[in-house]
C-alpha cells in the first residue's frame, strides 16, 4: 500500500470515527423528545457527569499513576462550591468554577511531594488522602453538616423540569471530553505515557517527571471538582458517602470494565454500569456480583475492556474464516 493509500484510509477511517461520535451526541440530543420518564432523562443526566469524572480518572493514570482518592477530589469540588453559594450567597456560575479550581489546587499541592511515589506506594497514599478528606468533611460540620449532609444547595438552573438540565449536562459533559482528548493527544500527553512506559527512560530525553504527573493530577482533579461542583447543585444534597473510598473504587471500576488503555473505555464502563442497573431496577441489588464477573471476564478474554469487544469478535471472526478456509482446501 502507497503512502498516498495509507493517508486516505487513515482520513476515512477518522471521518468515520467523528461521525459515528458525531451520531451518537445527536441521538443523546434527541432522547428526552423520545423517552418522557423523567426518572430515565435523570439516570442519563447523572451519567453524564459520571462519565466527566471516569474519564478525569483516565488523565491521571496515562501517567502512569493510579490515585484511589478521585472520588474524594470530586467531593472537594461539590462542597467548595455548595458551600461558598449557600453562606456567601455567591452566584453559582461562579461557584462551579471555583470548586473545580479548590480541587485542582488541593491535588496539585498532594501531588508534588509524592509525585516520585510509583504504582502500590502512590495508590496507598491517595487512599490515606481520601479517607483523610471525608474525616475533614464531618469535622467542619458548621460548614458541611457534617453526617447529616448538606441540604438546600443553590440550584444550577431557575426550573423543575429535568430536560433543561439534561441538556446542560450533555453540552458540559462533550465540553470537557473534548478538553481532556486534547490534553491526552497533545504533546504534554505523549510525555505523559513516555513516563508511564519508563521514567528513566523520560528522564533521559529531558522529560521532567514530576513537573509533569503533577500537572497529570492537576488537570484531572479540575475536572472531576467541576464534575462535583455541578452535581451539587444538580442534587441540591451531599452526603460524605457519596465521594468516599467506595466511591473512587466505583469510578476505578467503570474505567477497567470498559478500557483503562483507551480514551473511550471509561465512558463506556459508566455509562453500561450506571444506566443499565438503574433501568432495569431488579438487577441493581447483584451489580456488585456483575460487575466481578465482568471484570474477570475482562482480565481472562477482554484485556482492553469491553470496548475492545468489537475488535475481538472481528479477529475471532477472522481466524473463523481462515480455519473453515484450511479445513476446505484440505479436504
Amino acid at each position: 500500500m502507497s503512502t498516498t493509500d495509507r493517508q486516505r484510509a487513515g482520513a476515512d477511517k477518522k471521518l468515520a470515527r467523528l461521525s459515528l461520535y458525531g451520531g451518537i451526541v445527536v441521538l443523546l440530543a434527541l432522547l428526552p423528545l423520545l423517552i418522557k420518564s423523567p426518572y430515565v432523562v435523570y439516570v442519563f443526566t447523572v451519567t453524564f457527569i459520571y462519565i466527566v469524572a471516569t474519564v478525569s480518572l483516565r488523565t491521571v493514570t496515562i501517567s502512569g499513576q493510579y490515585p484511589l482518592a478521585h472520588g474524594a477530589f470530586m467531593g472537594i469540588g461539590a462542597y467548595t462550591s455548595a458551600v461558598i453559594a449557600k453562606q456567601l450567597g455567591w452566584p453559582v456560575w461562579l461557584t462551579i468554577p471555583l470548586g473545580g479550581i479548590a480541587a485542582m489546587l488541593i491535588g496539585a499541592l498532594i501531588a508534588y511531594p509524592f509525585a516520585r511515589l510509583r504504582a502500590f506506594y502512590y495508590a496507598m497514599v491517595s487512599l490515606f488522602f481520601g479517607i483523610g478528606v471525608i474525616q475533614v468533611i464531618y469535622v467542619l460540620n458548621k460548614l458541611t453538616s457534617g453526617a447529616g449532609g448538606l441540604v438546600d444547595i443553590p440550584h444550577l438552573l431557575p426550573v423543575v423540569s429535568r430536560v433543561p438540565y439534561y441538556y446542560f449536562f450533555l453540552g458540559f459533559m462533550v465540553i470537557c471530553l473534548l478538553a481532556l482528548w486534547r490534553f491526552e493527544y497533545s504533546r504534554i500527553g505523549l510525555s505523559l505515557k513516555a513516563i508511564a512506559q519508563s521514567h528513566l527512560v523520560a528522564s533521559s530525553v529531558g522529560i521532567n517527571e514530576v513537573r509533569y504527573r503533577v500537572l497529570a493530577l492537576s488537570v484531572g482533579c479540575f475536572f472531576v471538582g467541576l464534575a462535583g461542583a455541578a452535581y451539587a447543585h444538580y442534587n441540591y444534597t451531599l452526603s460524605p458517602t457519596s465521594f468516599d473510598l467506595l466511591a473512587s473504587m466505583w469510578l476505578f471500576i467503570y474505567a477497567l470494565i470498559g478500557g483503562l488503555g483507551s480514551f473511550g473505555g471509561p465512558i463506556v464502563g459508566a455509562a453500561l454500569l450506571i444506566i443499565v442497573p438503574e433501568l432495569l431496577s431488579g438487577l441493581k441489588q447483584f451489580i456488585p456480583f456483575i460487575s466481578a464477573a465482568i471484570l474477570l471476564i475482562i482480565f481472562y478474554v477482554l484485556h482492553d475492556g469491553l470496548i475492545s469487544l468489537p475488535r475481538v469478535i472481528e479477529t475471532w471472526h477472522k481466524k473463523l474464516k481462515a480455519g473453515t478456509a484450511d479445513s476446505t482446501e484440505g479436504s
